[in-house]
């Protein structure tokens, strides 16, 4: 047994080398702990429950329903597509490495930095709206246990949440076993919440908040104004932010066994799983809702999930699950600020951010990077400034998460195959299927964010405009004048990843090449776009 881990071992750090880069974390993650971290990010429950302000005013129960299924067939397709580039190059820089890889030279340096900016985006809003979200579901619970005579301000929530953002930093810095040993409680913490919902919930609900199959699974209540199609369109959002993220199975790559095999399996499974569970959660929420969804918006907890508990479970009983909510968001918190954390070291070390040499730093104690944690944690407490400037502000972070995230999934994927590239498959391959999930997958995604950056009624104003195109926007745009800046601009020495390993040895060769599935390579883009 020993002989076979110290085998994988032996091929995973072999592997890293042909893609450029030495072993420098500990490979702490089994499999089921690599599933675990993606799985945790999507957290379910608690993630239903931060963005169920979309889907109710965009089509109530039936968008909850209905756009949760065909929403989680595209989003399984972005992930199967995302697995085989995973599986070929198991790196924590994942999306912009895969990018730099498969593109042309001519537009690859560029193409590269794009998505890393756009990928680092994206991380650290997953980051800032998780926790926001978590501030709001404590806020819910103190207007619950005070019988909803406490409102937040905007003040109190944001100060929650730069605790909760602070705290996570502490523990992203610990060391990987601990980390790592983690990720098994937070799955098992969400699955006991998903079916305590899923069958509690019913059998809870009084008769007078429940409602018949025509209604839970058929009604389209569509209180935002825009044409009834594409109010269930921005339905989508709900199950997009919460099915999302799942490349952070990608940013502890280096830090997981069997990484080829490993790393995919986590995304495809953890996509698959929460698709159906989520499913099953939102038919329970639309049979025990009630039929008054404007009340659910606007009641004073504020937060329209705690409101269906407190209808069904009463005062005491909404707390005590409620508790478990908060708790399980908490831990979605840390996941991602761990995943953001490696994504940025990864960027940092082929030295695209701005003081890299500062941020490509590995603690000599706890053999974490704890600078990039910190560096997270700064920018995500920035981000959550946004709440001073209105609901709608705030809520830009739960779309900006999505989009920026959505522009750096797809542009690895679609250069794999309209590039001409020397990729070849890992362990896990779609085979025929790869190009028509491919097609599929990106198409989704260039409509989706083109979707988001809408607002949310047709008729809007200063205060409640979608901020999505303004900050991620704005971000990109500079992020590409930095590029393209005359003499110090990334466009006269960023190269892409930097290799910080020489040759591999002949005998990590030749035991990677005695493991098989762990085949893997993705050489350079060879030839002409």
């Amino acid at each position: 047994m020993e002989s076979s881990h110290h085998t994988i071992a032996k091929a995973d750090e072999a592997l890293l080398a042909e893609l450029g880069y030495k072993q420098e974390f500990k490979r702490a993650f089994t499999p089921l702990e690599v599933f675990g971290i993606a799985f945790s990010i999507i957290g379910l429950l608690p993630s239903i429950a931060s963005v169920l302000f979309y889907a109710v005013p965009n089509g109530g129960p039936a968008a909850m329903v209905w756009g949760w299924a065909v929403a989680s067939v595209f989003i399984l397709c972005v992930g199967m597509s995302m697995a085989e580039l995973a599986s070929a190059a198991p790196t924590s820089g994942g999306l912009y490495f895969w990018t730099h890889s498969l593109s042309s030279p001519r537009c690859r340096n560029f193409l590269a930095w794009l998505v890393g900016y756009s990928n680092t985006i994206g991380s650290i809003a997953s980051v800032a709206s998780i926790d926001w979200g978590c501030a709001v579901q404590i806020m819910a619970a103190v207007s619950i246990g005070s019988g909803q005579t406490f409102t937040a301000t905007s003040a109190q929530t944001f100060g929650v949440y730069v605790g909760i953002i602070l705290s996570h930093a502490v523990i992203c810095c610990l060391g990987t076993a601990v980390l790592a040993r983690l990720q098994t409680v937070y799955v098992a913490l969400n699955l006991a919440l998903c079916l305590a919902v899923i069958i509690g919930l019913p059998a809870a609900t009084p008769k007078e908040f429940m409602n018949s199959a025509s209604y839970a699974l058929g009604d389209f209540t569509n209180l935002n104004g825009w044409p009834d199609g594409y109010a269930f369109i921005l339905s989508f959002l709900a199950p997009l932010w919460t099915i999302c993220s799942f490349d952070s199975s990608v940013h502890i790559s280096e830090e997981s066994s069997n990484a080829a095999t490993a790393v995919p399996w986590a995304i495809v499974s953890a996509i698959g799983i929460a698709g159906i569970l989520g499913w099953a959660i939102n038919v329970s929420l639309s049979f025990c809702m009630g039929n008054d969804l404007e009340y659910l918006l606007n009641s004073p907890i504020q937060q329209p999930m705690a409101q269906i508990f407190f209808n069904s479970f009463g005062q005491n009983g909404t707390l005590a699950l409620w508790a478990i909510v908060v708790l399980v968001q908490y831990m979605m918190g840390s996941s991602m600020m761990l995943a953001a954390s490696r994504q940025s070291f990864a960027f940092a070390r082929d030295g695209a951010l701005p003081l890299s040499s500062f941020l490509y730093r590995m603690n000599s104690f706890t053999k974490t990077p704890v600078n990039t944690v910190w560096f997270v944690a700064f920018f995500s407490v920035i981000l959550g400034l946004l709440s001073f400037a209105g609901a709608q502000a705030i809520n830009a972070i739960f779309a900006i998460s999505v989009t920026a995230l959505y522009v750096a999934y797809a542009i690895p994927i679609t250069a794999r195959f309209v590039f001409k590239n020397n990729f070849k498959p890992g362990p896990f391959s779609l085979g025929i299927f790869s190009l028509p999930v491919a097609i599929i997958a990106v198409s989704y995604m260039a409509f989706m964010d083109i979707v988001f950056f809408f607002p949310t009624t047709p008729q809007t104003d200063v205060a409640d405009m979608n901020y999505t195109v303004v900050v991620l926007g704005g971000i990109l745009f500079l992020s590409v004048l930095w590029y393209y800046f005359p003499v110090y601009g990334g466009v006269h020495w960023f190269t892409g990843p930097v290799a910080n390993v020489g040759k591999v040895r002949e005998d990590a060769s030749s035991t990677r090449e005695s493991v098989e599935k762990k085949r893997v390579d993705i050489g350079e883009a060879s030839v002409e776009a």
